[in-house]
């Protein structure tokens, strides 16, 4: 027998698996998909997440072999967490809420994460902030029998590029394949709406989709709003178009919300915004598309345009797309450093894993293992369920992820332009200064909200709070804050990363 113990996710691939697994294609969503994860188990063991396509994560009991089997997606678009009480007892969830809630868990800072987060702005590898708390990685499956668990991996992004092909023969296989993916990606009978910035990706998708309706986040200063030009594409394409506005007020009203529901501390400060969208959209559906993975997939991030000058200088000091503090500014501010504790330790193992490609697949590669999972995705998940929103990201897709895999470097990024194919594949369904237009990323005016002294009342006493003098040197930190409010616009991610911290931690080791 097998027992589903939890799940979180969304299986694409339904109709085919349950034609293959012999599973009654009328049965409810929740069902089928049980039904799916039962069966697949037993045909494919230890491969079956190679066979779904989707978001998922779960674990099961299967009782005549007497084990737990948990196994988190290929990308980690879902979380999975486990934890082992002192009496060896296994708790496990696909949110750290659900073992904080078991018996016999016991709720400990795990602070030497503090030490990677101030650097990377998320927390990477298997440990979390809370003493015990552990991730399954993406791509991996956990084991556990007899009291012992292990850990397999059945899944890693490999590069091998294809060189016999042109960018147009790469850009037609990833439209037609993604139209595939869009027919899977919603049920008849679903209303879905989709997520839409400014940018190509977000803009594919929604092109490619049957959504008679999008979501964009908005400011009052035109310099870093996007919602016109997301506006521009919806007229273009025939959608109906929401903006939600978001005042300064709002936004940092909604920090708290944001620390205590993403469970560990991020500090990117476009998961306030995104947050807040979602909650606006939520009111309007309870489905809706978004455009992640692309940039990591495809090459999307300016800063890959380096690639080459980096060379194997990457092995030393690229640790995904956010590296804000170096190892002798947080032994300034930390009261507490680990000297055997770096960010780029827990990166190595990758290095190995791709040593002999191009710069700027290992680049990606790090970025998809570590950056997407840490930060994109954790935070999509976290701020959609709490909203009871359900994201489902079709670019984020084994079978796109394979054709990314085989375009060569330099049909991504090119001196003047970057994710070439999947800009030429977009060109098919949307106006070409659309599908090239240059990247803004999901900005947010936080660098300038957060000087303006009507608005940072929280951020001060925070950097003066007892909080703070428990793991800083306030001297320190406090002039880091004033050389911003002072000007120097560059030292805001470093303020809003601590902050963020602090936030988190009043949150779950004060009020809570």
């Amino acid at each position: 027998m097998i027992d589903l113990k939890v799940y979180s996710g969304h299986i694409r691939n339904w109709k085919a698996l349950c034609s293959e697994l012999q599973i009654d294609l009328t049965l409810p969503r929740e069902k089928r998909e049980e039904e799916i994860i039962k069966k697949a188990y037993l045909k494919w063991g230890k491969e079956m997440g190679l066979q779904i396509h989707g978001m998922f994560s779960f674990a099961l009991y299967d009782t005549e072999n007497e084990l737990l089997f948990c196994l988190r997606d290929p990308f980690g678009t879902k979380p999975f967490y486990y934890y082992e009480t002192s009496d060896g007892n296994f708790l496990f969830g696909t949110t750290i809420k659900e073992i904080m809630a078991q018996k016999g868990f016991k709720k400990e800072l795990n602070d030497k994460m503090l030490q990677i987060y101030l650097t990377m702005t998320y927390t990477t590898g298997e440990e979390t902030f809370f003493k015990g708390v552990k991730k399954l990685l993406p791509g991996r499956i956990l084991i556990r029998k007899n009291g012992i668990s292990e850990i397999e991996r059945y899944w890693k992004p490999e590069f091998k590029p294809e060189k016999n092909k042109s960018v147009n023969d790469f850009a037609d296989e990833l439209h037609e394949t993604l139209k595939t993916v869009m027919q899977e990606v919603k049920e008849d009978g679903e209303y879905v709406e989709s997520f839409l910035s400014g940018g190509v990706d977000s803009s594919y998708v929604l092109a490619v989709s049957d959504a008679t309706a999008c979501n964009s986040c908005g400011y009052d200063d035109s310099r870093l709003d996007e919602s016109g030009l997301a506006r521009e594409t919806a007229e273009i394409l025939n959608r109906k178009f929401n903006r939600c506005l978001i005042t300064p007020e709002e936004y940092f009203a909604a920090v708290p919300y944001v620390q205590y529901n993403m469970e560990q501390p991020l500090g990117d400060a476009s998961a306030v915004a995104f947050a807040l969208g979602c909650i606006a959209t939520a009111k309007n559906t309870k489905i809706c598309y978004s455009g992640e993975g692309a940039d990591e997939f495809f090459g999307g991030y300016n800063m890959y345009r380096n690639a080459e000058r980096y060379g194997e200088n990457l092995k030393t000091f690229y640790v995904g797309n956010t590296n804000i503090m170096k190892e002798e500014e947080k032994k300034k501010i930390l009261k507490k450093y680990y000297a055997d504790f770096e960010p780029i330790d827990l990166v190595k193992d990758i290095y190995t894993e791709n040593e002999g490609l191009d710069p700027l697949s290992k680049m990606c590669d790090v970025d998809i293992q570590v950056w997407l999972e840490g930060d994109i995705y954790l935070n999509v998940d976290k701020m959609s369920r709490t909203a009871g929103l359900e994201v489902r990201m079709p670019l984020t897709d084994l079978r796109i992820f394979d054709i990314a895999s085989r375009i060569p470097s330099e049909y991504k990024v090119t001196e003047d332009e970057n994710k070439v194919v999947l800009r030429t594949a977009a060109s098919k369904v949307l106006p070409k200064e659309i599908a090239f237009r240059k990247k803004l990323g999901f900005v947010v005016p936080i660098r300038m909200w957060m000087a303006d002294e009507r608005y940072n009342a929280d951020v001060r006493a925070k950097f003066k709070s007892d909080i703070a003098e428990k793991f800083f040197n306030l001297d320190e930190i406090n002039a880091i804050f004033e050389d911003y409010i002072g000007g120097n616009s560059d030292n805001w991610r470093k303020v809003w990363t601590i902050y963020t911290f602090l936030v988190w931690y009043e949150e779950y080791f004060v009020k809570r």
